[in-house]
């Protein structure tokens, strides 16, 4: 599937600001089942150095520095990406979860890159309740995939997809409590619980299509950044994604952006400011399927 992106980020200040510097995680993640034909990004106003450059989990990330005051920021980025997700193993020919765990624990040359996402993070801390909740879809001998597709559905079934009730900084405490979130607070609870079983598990930034058919429901999380997670299956399958947003084994109706621990490290704008004062922050996405 050929998709044409667009995902523009726009900042007013109610002060001036004199000086900025950003990096920004907005080029899709160039993949072996994913293809950038095309990238650009356009900074408003103009930035008077940029630079590219790999950060430590292998994504694309462009940084930006301002030195000529503004109160109003506007980046657009717009790429054409060719996405084609490899197909999951079947669930019963996947190993089972506690092999998995016992392999990561033993981080060998084809587990170490994955034992890292097995350690807690500041937005994704140990347990918080997500642990006991997760372990419910881990029985003992239980096949690693049959699990992790049994807690997707269960996030889906028994948590409320209610944007504006949480914020980026909100604890998978608070969402366990509330029962309510959105996208990132899902993945974030999913990757907290399956961490605290010590099966890797690492946050994916990106974005998934719509269909806004008459008389069909629109996909939740769409038009806007989405998160899911991914799941480490054993060295013999590597890694599959899951949207616990939508139940959904990702396949190739979403777009990877990039992945990291949590959503702090594939935030798609984050930066340091001289000035500013309070902003208002607003973006505007749009993933349109392209003819082959």
């Amino acid at each position: 599937m050929r998709f044409k992106l667009r995902h523009i980020t726009a900042y007013r200040y109610a002060e001036q600001v004199d000086l900025a510097s950003h990096m920004l995680h907005l080029s899709p993640r160039r993949l072996p089942w994913q293809q950038v034909s095309a990238l650009r990004i356009l900074c408003e106003p103009t930035p008077i150095r940029t630079s590219v450059a790999t950060d430590h989990f292998g994504n694309e990330a462009h940084w930006i520095f301002i030195d000529q005051p503004h109160q109003a920021l506007q980046v657009t980025a717009e790429s054409v990406v060719d996405v084609v997700f490899p197909a999951a193993p079947a669930p019963e020919a996947t190993p089972p979860w506690e092999d998995v765990v016992a392999q990561a624990r033993a981080a060998g040359p084809r587990a170490w890159a994955a034992a890292e996402f097995t350690f807690a993070g500041p937005m994704v801390p140990n347990d918080q309740g997500a642990g006991p909740y997760v372990a419910a879809s881990f029985p003992p001998g239980r096949q690693i995939l049959a699990g992790l597709i049994d807690v997707n559905a269960r996030i889906k079934r028994d948590f409320a997809f209610r944007p504006l009730s949480t914020t980026i900084t909100t604890s998978v405490a608070r969402v366990m409590a509330q029962r309510a979130g959105v996208c990132q607070d899902f993945a974030h609870l999913m990757i907290a619980g399956l961490r605290a079983l010590g099966i890797p598990a690492r946050y994916t930034s990106g974005y998934i299509r719509t269909y806004p058919q008459p008389g069909r429901p629109r996909r939740v999380g769409a038009d806007v950044s989405h998160a899911w997670v991914g799941a480490w299956l054993g060295e013999a399958h590597g890694w599959v994604d899951l949207d616990p947003t939508n139940n959904l084994v990702v396949a190739e109706e979403h777009v990877v952006l990039g992945w990291g621990r949590e959503f702090g490290d594939v935030s798609p704008l984050r930066g340091i400011i001289l000035g500013g004062g309070a902003h208002d922050l607003a973006v505007s996405v749009d993933l349109a399927p392209l003819e082959p």
